[in-house]
């Protein structure tokens, strides 16, 4: 049996997500904000799925460039290594950089400074349009020449580093601080407060930030999250919110150069009352606080099923079709959708979990063994659903919501 060893990356991290929880329980340090932890991780789980699929694709397009287009022959050697080590972290930091001062690139990275809270969960906060994005940007190292199998494995090497910074039970490093990213420079990066702002870019070595001009040490007690806070848990509006806005305001003017410049302007120019308009245009209200706990735990479920799901899909992938891939990542997504519209007590998660249990009776279907029994449950499950929908709707919120 193939086994891909990534999987085990899925349980590593939410162990050490577990450690950083019980850890600061043990100090009294209240890090770890249920429906936050929850946004957070769901945010990292669409990620981890999505990049099953599409890796083998960024594989192709180092490996095409530097066959077709690279300017040198580059061979593995301790030396070139850390030479690329020295470029990826150089691109990472312009990207990084980029992605805050220009509109249309916050879009793709405005999700991972969403959350209030500051620690290991905070990490999973990538989306699979950063992702896209900075695959442009690692670009570069093929065009120079290294290997595709050199930079993969770079790129995995330097997109764990960061994980370890996103925490607040580690206070400052010593000498490491003058070299390295450390979880005081990142915490000053994930900033709100006024002299935090757009500092401290750098993945794994810190010398950019203080070679560009855009270091500063952590000295007072950060406040996390955006300046204008998010106070919503859906996943979609996490996702899309600023995409929406940056179209209102794109939308609003009337010449190309106008819009180009809105596009391509500071994220902090932008008219803040887009927000609200966004907000009102698609109903998006505040999210909910008293939430029972039978309430929570259901969430919780959902998302302990969420990841043993995804360790076995990322360990078997090989074994899979692509039918079931597309119907598996329809699952998950719907799943994360529901999660966050239960968090918000939305009425319409009803219609989700229909949407949810239809799929997952396609996936029961992939699977060619005992055809016509799976029809005729097919057919008896969907005649139940079709008649009893309104009451089957009625009783799922009276549990779910406790009769509110």
């Amino acid at each position: 049996m193939h086994w891909n060893y990534l999987s085990l990356a899925v349980p590593f991290f939410i162990g050490l997500m577990l450690l950083e929880y019980f850890i600061s329980r043990r100090l009294g340090k209240n890090y770890y904000q249920l429906h936050s932890s929850v946004a957070n991780i769901s945010v990292g789980i669409a990620e981890r799925l999505s990049d099953v699929l599409i890796a083998g694709a960024f594989y192709f397009v180092y490996d095409y460039i530097q066959k077709h287009y690279g300017l040198f022959t580059i061979k593995p050697g301790i030396a070139l290594w850390i030479l690329l080590l020295l470029f990826t972290d150089f691109i990472w930091y312009w990207y990084h950089r980029l992605a805050h001062e220009i509109n249309i690139l916050w879009i793709v990275h405005i999700v991972h400074h969403q959350s209030e809270d500051y620690n290991y969960t905070v990490s999973a906060r990538i989306t699979v349009f950063q992702a896209l994005v900075r695959t442009a940007f690692w670009s570069v190292l093929p065009l120079i020449g290294f290997p595709a199998q050199m930079i993969t494995a770079m790129l995995l090497i330097h997109g764990m580093y960061p994980f370890f910074v996103h925490t607040r039970l580690i206070g400052k490093l010593g000498i490491l601080e003058y070299i390295f990213v450390t979880p005081s420079h990142h915490r000053v990066h994930h900033a709100s407060n006024e002299k935090y702002l757009d500092k401290n870019y750098g993945d794994v070595l810190i010398i950019w930030d203080k070679l560009f001009g855009t270091f500063q040490k952590e000295e007072e007690e950060p406040t996390y999250g955006l300046t204008k806070p998010l106070k919503t848990y859906s996943f979609l509006w996490q996702h899309f919110h600023f995409a929406i806005e940056l179209w209102l305001a794109v939308k609003s003017k009337s010449s190309i150069k106008e819009k180009w410049k809105v596009i391509t302007g500071r994220p902090e120019k932008l008219d803040t009352s887009l927000r609200e308009k966004a907000e009102a245009l698609f109903n998006i209200k505040q999210a909910a606080h008293d939430i029972d706990q039978p309430l929570n735990k259901y969430v919780i479920m959902q998302v302990i099923g969420l990841l043993a799901s995804l360790f076995i899909f990322i360990a078997l992938e090989k074994y899979f079709s692509a039918g079931f891939k597309i119907g598996f990542t329809l699952l998950v997504l719907l799943t994360l959708i529901n999660c966050g519209a239960i968090m918000e007590q939305k009425r319409w998660i009803f219609l989700v979990e229909s949407l949810r249990l239809s799929v997952l009776l396609i996936l029961f279907f992939c699977f060619p063994q005992y055809l016509y029994f799976k029809l005729f449950v097919l057919l008896t499950i969907t005649t139940i659903f079709v008649l009893y929908y309104r009451l089957a709707e009625k009783r799922y919120l009276q549990v779910v919501y406790r009769n509110r």
